[in-house]
């Protein structure tokens, strides 16, 4: 399956591409007042073509639409185009995300940056990679660490009131507005920690597996073990975790 996952995030990675800093590239704003573009659009149906095609029997969530069979033994999550804002501003930090729920629980996840090249890949109990290289989170504690935010919609005040607090806790920080590739970073040991406040299942779904694949921890605010549907939830190293635990409970 893991196959599958990293060449549908390519061939995703292949639209986004095109239309990468397209100047006039027309975009709406949905319900929930975030962006889609033609490319969010084309790229889901890029990937969802390319699965379905191996895999007919498979179900789909994804951010735009393509929602079929979810209660199948097999789902694949996706989101074509994780920071649309980014993109549609010429800023090179974004993704395709895409992870494949086995009755509920995440089995494959795959995060892919067109731009960079930068390919995340991790399977239940076999460990994370990044560009086929083995990778496991940093060793550092929260005092040389950086850590990232990722804000729902209607969580600004809570981004900004956490943004403030990390200043006692960690050296530096970051809001880069793409969860999956920072969650990605956390992987590789690029970062230290993730605050996920209030986002969508496809925004982090992949990135949760690369991170526990990846020898890191995930737990709800109150630092318990936590499903794939909460939504409000911290990543880390392990070491810089009781950091990000006063954080959020500093408030």
């Amino acid at each position: 399956m893991i196959e599958t996952a990293i060449s549908a995030a390519q061939k995703g990675g292949e639209v986004l591409s095109r239309y990468f800093e397209m100047i006039g590239l027309e975009r709406e704003i949905k319900d929930d007042k975030s962006f889609v573009t033609k490319a969010d659009k084309e790229a889901e149906e890029a990937i969802v073509s390319y699965i379905k095609d191996k895999h007919p029997d498979h179900g789909f969530l994804g951010e735009e639409g393509s929602n079929t069979h979810t209660d199948a033994e097999y789902v694949w999550v996706i989101d074509p185009l994780d920071g649309t804002k980014n993109f549609v501003n010429g800023i090179p930090i974004f993704a395709v995300s895409i992870a494949l729920l086995r009755n509920g629980k995440v089995a494959v996840a795959v995060v892919y940056n067109p731009i960079t090249r930068s390919m995340y890949s991790a399977e239940l109990g076999k460990g994370a990679q990044y560009n086929g290289k083995k990778v496991t989170v940093s060793k550092q504690s929260a005092d040389m660490g950086v850590t990232t935010f990722g804000p729902g919609q209607k969580d600004k005040e809570t981004l900004n009131s956490f943004f403030t607090s990390a200043e006692k806790f960690f050296k530096s920080k970051r809001y880069l507005g793409c969860t999956a590739l920072e969650l990605g970073y956390v992987a590789r040991g690029g970062t230290e920690g993730f605050i996920c406040i209030g986002l969508k299942k496809w925004d982090y779904a992949a990135g949760v597996l690369l991170v526990t694949e990846a020898g890191g921890k995930i737990t709800d605010y109150n630092g318990k073990e936590c499903t794939i549907e909460e939504n409000y939830f911290l990543a880390s190293n392990g070491v810089a975790h009781d950091a990000l635990l006063h954080v959020v409970k500093s408030q």
